[in-house]
């Protein structure tokens, strides 16, 4: 998977995550989703927005664009859930959807931290009232680590998320024959 910024797939794939606590006059000023700079702002907002522990891009060999977002618990998925920002790119997006809900009600409070994986696989469709940016698949995951594992040389996910158990390797060590 390479790890390419691109506008598109940026501003597409965090179309529905959103990932971000802006002020009601940022919303306002803001591109919308599939719009020239909505991706870059996002990313922007989304770092600073409280409880976000990190942010990668990507895109997966078979054209998927992905986000991964490390948040520092529920709480701030929730918070950013309820974002003037979140809220206003969700209903550019799925104009028809009702969004007036308890997001997360089955996650118990107090588990962290998680990881927010958004896939998106663009589409070629011109975008249309009921659609106003194409897309053939979305989906939004949480994961939370598991105990153990090993970086050699560093990690994907940031320095701020916990791992329970997990060794850690100095890479010149790890390239050294035994003696």
């Amino acid at each position: 998977m390479a790890t390419r910024k691109s506008r598109h797939h940026i501003a597409a794939a965090l179309a529905a995550s959103s990932l971000v606590a802006a002020t009601p006059a940022a919303v306002a000023e803001q591109p919308a989703p599939g719009q020239p700079g909505f991706g870059e702002l996002l990313i922007k907002a989304a770092k600073a927005s409280p409880g976000c522990l990190g942010i990668e891009t990507g895109r997966t060999t078979s054209g998927t664009l992905v986000i991964f977002a490390w948040f520092e618990n529920k709480k701030a998925i929730v918070t950013w859930y309820k974002s003037h920002f979140h809220q206003r790119a969700m209903k550019s997006v799925f104009p028809k959807q009702n969004f007036n809900r308890e997001p997360l009600p089955d996650m118990p409070e107090g588990n962290g931290p998680i990881l927010a994986l958004v896939t998106l696989r663009p589409s070629d469709q011109a975008p249309s009232s009921s659609l106003p940016v194409p897309m053939q698949t979305i989906g939004i995951e949480l994961y939370t680590p598991l105990p153990g594992g090993v970086a050699v040389g560093g990690r994907f996910s940031p320095e701020a998320v916990r791992i329970p158990g997990l060794r850690r390797v100095d890479l010149k060590g790890a390239a050294e024959p035994a003696r």
